[in-house]
């Protein structure tokens, strides 16, 4: 992957990296294979992307990657503290607890895939958590209350609640399903979006609260959701408020995009742009990841008049494409 160097014209500027950028002056021919695709047979596996790192306790850090798409063949994923392995995880999972660490410390974590054949990919970019002091505390934090629900779709639900209290701090909160803990969040949020669920299917959700000192809450009340059947189209995992305008300079026009990523449980890092029907470009942001508003400009030819269909999707944590959103029509030379 090659960091596309940013232009002298703010308008011009590239707000991520592009991966495959496969747009010929005439816009006719479609990128033959995508970063998403996990690239050609006998290639390492690709570096897995949102990798985030959040303190459990004073002694534990949670780390969260997104799935590797199905294509790429992954077998799991080794995380590293450092230059160090420290946990092997099979493909179907994408999370872990790194535990027996020290207090009011701060550790860096990468993150590599594992095909079938033991090819290992690059590291993933590092992520920081530094855990909370130990501090001398024997009471656990409240159970977490008003726990509510909503299903998004086939695939996925939301959750909220209210903050729980501590005499000392609430440091993350943990989602179980059925007794079994699938996410984590830290103690500043309570709100999250759980996804890579089955269609159809009824879950029941609880959440509790952790302190520094590995004191947990009572468990929540359960939340009983049922996805809904089939293959939805997905509108909640697409991108929205997506506008498209054209601008030119140099006697060159332009495709500028601009959207709001999908709600998600993770960072959403991986874009697909089409255009005219066919793949045009596909987009891997470095560094932080855009939650509120994204933005994307890149060059559309140089003859005037020619009029485009354009629309985008995103790559959802558990590793599969979101919902297209709205295609819009603009027309060179014209804003």
């Amino acid at each position: 992957m090659r960091r596309v160097p940013a232009p002298a014209s703010r308008r011009h500027r590239a707000l991520g990296r592009v991966v495959a950028l496969c747009v010929a002056s005439a816009l006719l021919t479609a990128c033959g294979q995508s970063a998403a695709d996990g690239g050609e047979s006998g290639h390492v596996p690709g570096a897995p992307t949102g990798v985030t790192a959040t303190a459990g306790s004073a002694t534990s850090v949670h780390v969260m990657w997104n799935a590797a798409p199905a294509a790429s063949g992954i077998a799991g994923y080794e995380v590293y503290r450092g230059t160090t392995k420290v946990k092997d995880v099979p493909a179907f999972e994408r999370m872990v607890d790194i535990t027996r660490l020290s207090p009011s410390t701060t550790y860096v974590f990468t993150v590599r895939a594992r095909d079938a054949e033991g090819r290992l990919s690059p590291h993933s970019r590092s992520v920081r958590a530094t855990t909370p002091a130990a501090v001398a505390d024997r009471s656990a934090p409240s159970r977490p209350l008003d726990v509510r629900g909503r299903v998004v779709g086939s695939r996925a639900v939301q959750l909220s609640w209210s903050p729980s209290t501590d005499d000392r701090k609430v440091v993350s909160y943990e989602i179980h399903q059925a007794g079994t803990k699938i996410h984590s969040v830290g103690g500043n949020q309570t709100a999250t979006v759980i996804t890579g669920l089955r269609p159809g299917t009824r879950y029941s959700f609880t959440v509790r609260a952790r302190d520094a000192a590995d004191h947990f809450s009572p468990a929540s009340a359960s939340v009983r959701l049922t996805t809904a059947p089939g293959s939805d189209d997905g509108r909640a995992t697409a991108p929205s408020a997506f506008r498209a305008t054209t601008h030119q300079a140099d006697g060159s026009h332009y495709l500028d995009l601009s959207w709001v990523p999908p709600r998600a449980d993770g960072v959403v890092t991986q874009y697909q742009i089409q255009l005219d029907g066919q793949p045009a470009t596909s987009l891997v942001w470095g560094g932080t990841a855009p939650r509120e508003k994204a933005s994307y400009s890149f060059y559309i030819g140089r003859e005037a008049g020619v009029t485009h269909r354009v629309r985008i999707r995103a790559m959802l944590p558990d590793g599969t494409w979101g919902a297209f959103s709205p295609e819009r029509t603009v027309t060179k030379g014209q804003p």
